[in-house]
Parts: structure tokens; sequence; C-alpha cells
């Protein structure tokens, strides 16, 4: 935890927002879409199969998702002050707790508030489509609190990349299907995987910003373990990848020309892996993080219009 009177200065630097400011602020709504584009391409992929859509399902499932990553952001931005990752010489936005805007006591009560009205929502989903969505369910509001909390959290490892491609790809997008068609095909897991990848490129961003202060607190992140330029490579792939994947997903649904629409966002992806690779400054990150999450949503609404037509 960091040293109290050098915390206290921090904070007195700061303008406090209001109360409901900071909440917001602690529930990182930049990289919200990242939890809701998985129910949009998972919905369009049934779609493009069956020409039909169950919305009470898919906007449950949609709110589900979204409280679980709150529930998921609040935890972390109180575990990250109490393991002493969030410090004074932090370079991304401000986080409520190391702030001292909001009580570690409230943020946690946040955090389970969050997870307890995703379970509650989740007892719809289950009573719509039986005993996989209990699996799928209860491993992604445990794994929300793995990420950051128990003694190995996920966050402080080289797998957080890896937790996001399987959690916010192949489990919400491969959910989101099975509510509509009550089963899982390669076509899903193949869309599943480029949502999956470009949502890790958040991740990548944001511990590449935070890169030295991580290392310094024992967070072994997979950008400390590469440095900044393995990092580099990383992105680019987590970026590149899903716009080589559509040939493949064309093929499997038996689809056209129309699956090329979402190559309309590839020029500006590759604006920003060329920016990813030539900045140097970490508060530069907080602009490339916002963008990344913008570019994965615009992809995911591009494949679900190309989807849906």
């Amino acid at each position: 935890m960091p040293d109290a009177a050098t915390a206290s200065r921090f904070r007195s630097d700061a303008i406090r927002p209001s109360v409901a400011a900071c909440w917001w602020l602690a529930m990182r709504p930049k990289t919200l879409t990242v939890s809701a584009a998985p129910v949009i391409v998972g919905s369009a992929v049934a779609w493009s199969q069956t020409q039909s859509l169950l919305l009470l399902p898919a906007l449950i499932a949609l709110l589900a998702a979204m409280l679980i990553q709150i529930g998921t952001n609040l935890h972390n931005d109180v575990a990250d002050f109490e393991r002493g990752a969030d410090t004074p010489e932090r370079i991304g936005p401000p986080r409520a707790t190391a702030m001292g805007w909001l009580s570690p006591v409230a943020v946690r009560r946040g955090a389970w508030l969050a997870f307890a009205l995703a379970f509650n929502f989740g007892v719809y989903l289950v009573w719509h489509s039986g005993w996989p969505i209990v699996v799928i369910g209860l491993a992604s509001l445990f794994a929300g609190w793995a990420y950051t909390g128990g003694p190995r959290p996920i966050a402080y490892s080289p797998f957080g990349e890896l937790f996001v491609w399987i959690f916010f790809g192949v489990v919400a997008v491969g959910g989101s299907y099975y509510l509509q068609t009550y089963s899982f095909d390669a076509a899903v897991f193949v869309a599943a995987s480029m949502v999956g990848l470009l949502a890790a490129g958040v991740i990548t961003v944001n511990n590449t910003r935070d890169v030295d202060t991580d290392a310094r607190v024992g967070k072994h992140t997979l950008a400390v373990a590469v440095g900044r330029r393995g990092a580099g490579v990383v992105y680019a792939l987590e970026m590149l990848v899903p716009f080589a994947l559509l040939p493949l997903l064309a093929v499997l649904l038996e689809r056209g020309w129309s699956l090329a629409l979402p190559l309309l966002v590839l020029p500006p992806v590759l604006l920003q892996v060329a920016r990813f690779r030539r900045e140097t400054s970490g508060p530069a990150f907080n602009e490339l993080l916002a963008r990344t999450a913008q570019l994965q949503l615009v992809f995911c609404f591009l494949l679900a219009a190309a989807l849906a037509v």
C-alpha cells in the first residue's frame, strides 16, 4: 500500500469529483464496450444462421455481461490500491480508491453488488437455456473476482490477455450464441476469437502504459515479461489477426464478400498499431486504450451488420 503521507499529498493535488462521478470513474466507462461487443457478435452469428433473434435473452445477457465487467473493474480498483499497484506515480487515469475519493469498503461492496445483480440476471438465462449457462455464468463471475482477487490474481501474471480472449471472446460470444441456438460450432468460435483478440488489445495497451510501475511492485504482466518492443508485436497480432480470420469465417458461414465489411476499419487499426509502436510516453497510452476499445466496437458493429444482411 502506498505511503500515507505521499498518498495524501497526491490526493490533495487533485480536484475531487462528485460522488456520482467518482463511481462512474471507478466503473471505467471507456472500456465497458468490451463486454457489450461479444453479445452483439454472438447474437449476429446466430441471426445469420437462423434468421431469428430472441431479443429478451440477448438484452439480459448484455446487462449481465456489463455488470460482470463493472464488478471486475470495481474490484480491480480497490485490489490494486491495497496491493500497492496504484500509487502516486500512476500514469493512467486516477483511481477512486487510490485517490481517497471512495473508501475500499464501499468500492468492494459496489463490486459485489454488481456481481449479485449479474447473478440475478443469470437466473433468467439459466431458466431460458439450461445448465450450460450455469457453467458459463459461474465461471464468468469467478473469473471476474479472480482477475485481481485471491493469492494469485490473473492481472498480476502474464496471462491477462489469455484471460480476456477466453472470457470476453470465446465464453461471451459463445454464450450469447448458445442463448439463441442452444448449440456451439466452429464459426462462432472463429468469430469469438476475433472479438477476444481485439479485447485483449485493450489489456495490452493498459499494461504497456504501466510497465514500469508494474515491474516495481511485482505485477508480472505480459508487457513486463516481453518488454515494450515485444508488447508492440503482441498488440499488432491482437489487432490484425481478426482481419485475417474473416475469410475463414466467410467459408464456415458460406458467405461471400459481404463479410469484407469490417475491412473498412482496417486503415485506422493500422494507424493505431503504428502509433503504439512509436509512442514512448505513458500518458499517450491513455488515449490509445480508449481508441482501442472504440475500434473493437466499430469492428464488431461492422461484422454484425455484415452478418445481418
